[in-house]
């Protein structure tokens, strides 16, 4: 291994621990890791495949320190964990043959939506809400939805998980970003384990990069629990839209046109 092979590695744990910052606190660190991992020359699927490695040791960080502090409902979130799981299979089985032109439309639109909603949504606060939808009815319908997205791409799942755990469960934020710790880990999992049988993860970047995780995730996770709400919505806030930007932008995006058309 050559030095510039080390710099690349030491840049991509840098990378991993600003991401599992952001991951901790608001969910959308493979918005940063993502596109590291393709410019440091992976391969797409190698690049996901890649990044759920280190994704798993960062989530799963940030997981125990919420569940250390007493904030994972376990009874209620882990069904709803195990739907996201089956779903990221899933996900992670159709990477291949997926009409990506599709999730490129519908990913950003959903993901500017996250954002407006908690920019204007003035009573959002760590107290919990009015819950529309049951555990149950949450884990057999969005959670296996946004499990096959994570499985499949990844980028905002985190924030979606977030978004859904607000407006349908009724959590307050804190608690909310608690439960999607649990949920994201799982669904990450389900993908790692089909990248791991498919043979596409690169195990020697993906574990330093994951050393970089767990340092990020045990930060963001101690701001996330000292803060709340007060830092979790505006970081909610920049990371969908980031997200969102980041989509339509890509060379695949069939919206990267119309922007373009736009003079933006």
């Amino acid at each position: 291994m050559g030095a510039s092979d080390l710099t690349t590695i030491l840049a991509l744990a840098l990378t991993a621990v600003a991401a599992g910052v952001i991951d901790a606190v608001a969910g959308g660190g493979g918005l940063i890791t993502v596109p590291a991992l393709l410019l440091a020359g992976f391969d797409p699927v190698s690049a996901v495949a890649t990044n759920k490695l280190q994704g798993v040791f960062g989530v799963a960080s940030s997981t125990a320190a919420f569940a250390r502090a007493g904030m994972v409902d376990w009874r209620a979130t882990l069904p709803i964990a195990v739907a996201a799981l089956l779903g990221s299979l899933g996900g992670a089985f159709a990477i291949g043959y997926l009409p990506t032109g599709l999730l490129f439309v519908l990913m950003p639109v959903l993901l500017i939506a996250v954002a407006v909603y908690f920019a204007l949504s003035r009573n959002l606060s760590d107290a919990d809400s009015a819950r529309l939808i049951g555990p149950v009815a949450f884990a057999a319908s969005l959670a296996p939805i946004v499990g096959f997205y994570d499985g499949a791409f990844g980028p905002g799942a985190g924030s979606l998980y977030m978004a859904a755990f607000v407006t349908l469960l009724g959590h307050g934020v804190l608690k909310a970003t608690a439960q999607t710790k649990l949920v994201n880990f799982a669904s990450n999992l389900g993908a790692l384990a089909m990248f791991i049988a498919l043979g596409a993860v690169v195990y020697p970047v993906g574990l330093v990069m994951a050393v970089g995780a767990l340092v990020g995730a045990q930060l963001g996770s101690r701001l996330a629990l000292r803060r709340g709400a007060k830092l979790i919505r505006p970081l909610l806030v920049v990371v969908s839209a980031a997200a969102a930007v980041r989509l339509i932008l890509d060379p695949v995006s069939p919206l990267r046109g119309t922007i373009g058309w736009l003079g933006l």
